[in-house]
């Protein structure tokens, strides 16, 4: 899921460079901490949310493949 985040995150920013991508994992549930630049921070969130929201859906429709509930957050 990491590297499926952070292939998304690069596609967006201005700095992709700037873009890391860790992941903690704690028995079924994995988090996935999104670190960007603060001036591409509205490009990754996008208007009300949405470029987050469909980030989010992605990652979890790939993760349903592997019985593990993944949660991004964007920091």
């Amino acid at each position: 899921m990491k590297e499926l985040v952070e292939v998304i995150a690069k596609a967006l920013v201005d700095y992709p460079d700037e873009v890391v991508v860790t992941e903690k994992e704690n028995g079924r549930n994995v988090t996935v901490e999104l670190h960007v630049a603060p001036a591409d921070m509205g490009k990754v969130i996008g208007k009300q949310g949405r470029i987050a929201k469909a980030i989010r859906s992605v990652v979890k429709a790939a993760s349903s493949k592997d019985n593990k509930r993944v949660d991004v957050e964007i920091v």
